[in-house]
């Protein structure tokens, strides 16, 4: 195998793709929460992406990717065999991981893939476990049956009611809060449904933690775009980050200006490879 080679590939989805990746140094040091900046060639941005799992003995990373932006178009039609130019990692501060008694993980679409690694670092700590996933539709549910090997407590939500639960993944929880005590509180997914359940745990006084991966940009802090306000603190979430007080997110600023560059992100996308367009179009990477 050589460095940095695609040498499996799932479709989870039509437009979600699991790639494991053999990186023998970051699968040596990688923790839950931690994440990589790639770079597919030499005409190509830097991306960060959370890692979804690794082995440490076979070398390899698994990072999981929603065709959303140019660059993760790209990375979603490459195949095993192919080599992603650049790799770096494990980046970020991992996952506060210890006993905390009753925990509840949720994820929302693809926060579903950032969110695996947690549940399975804070069942080997003893916790008791509840997680929730959600998406749009039931084809958009991923990872179900590896949460489930877990041996943890899954409910699932989709939005038109195909699969689980009719509702949000905000129903849910408020629904297991009423008959039940949460020690811990940790989700993962769009901007909007963390600021919902920031809320509700909040009345609750639940401790709880949000992961801001969504808005990094560069993964060094340089260029800005993952700003983001904290209590009365300015932080970023690539460096600082990406997990923070849920409590404390200024999720109305973070929301106003990840909108803001919506129309660079699909003009990017009819751009040719040479381009290299927008520089802040990575905010839906």
């Amino acid at each position: 195998m050589r460095q940095n080679e695609i040498i499996n590939k799932e479709n989870l989805t039509k437009e979600i793709k699991a790639l494991d990746i053999y990186a023998p140094d970051i699968a040596r040091k990688c923790k839950a929460g931690n994440f990589i900046i790639l770079r597919l060639h030499e005409h190509g941005e830097r991306i960060p992406l959370t890692i979804n799992d690794w082995n440490m003995e076979k070398g390899t990373i698994k990072i999981i990717v929603q065709e959303v932006g140019k660059s993760t178009k790209e990375l979603g039609k490459m195949d095993v065999g192919d080599i992603i130019l650049n790799l770096l990692g494990p980046l970020g501060h991992s996952s506060k991981i210890d006993y905390f008694g009753k925990v509840v993980c949720i994820g929302g679409g693809v926060g579903t893939a950032v969110v695996y690694p947690i549940v399975k670092a804070l069942k080997e700590k003893g916790n008791e476990v509840i997680v929730i996933i959600g998406a749009r539709t039931k084809e958009l549910i991923i990872l179900e049956n590896e949460i489930k090997n877990l041996g943890v407590s899954l409910h699932i939500t989709t939005d038109d009611g195909s699969y689980g639960m009719k509702g949000f993944v905000t129903d849910e929880l408020q629904e297991i809060l009423s008959s039940t005590d949460i020690d811990r509180v940790i989700a993962i997914g769009p901007l909007m449904m963390m600021k919902k359940v920031s809320e509700i745990t909040k009345q609750k006084q639940i401790h709880t933690i949000v992961s801001l991966n969504p808005v990094m940009i560069d993964g060094t802090g340089m260029c800005g775009g993952c700003r983001v306000k904290i209590g009365n603190e300015t932080k970023f979430a690539c460096v600082d980050g990406p997990e923070f007080d849920g409590h404390k997110v200024d999720f109305d600023e973070l929301i106003h200006r990840n909108n803001r560059f919506l129309e660079e992100e699909k003009s990017t996308q009819n751009r040719t490879r040479s381009g290299s367009g927008h520089p802040c179009k990575l905010i839906n990477k």
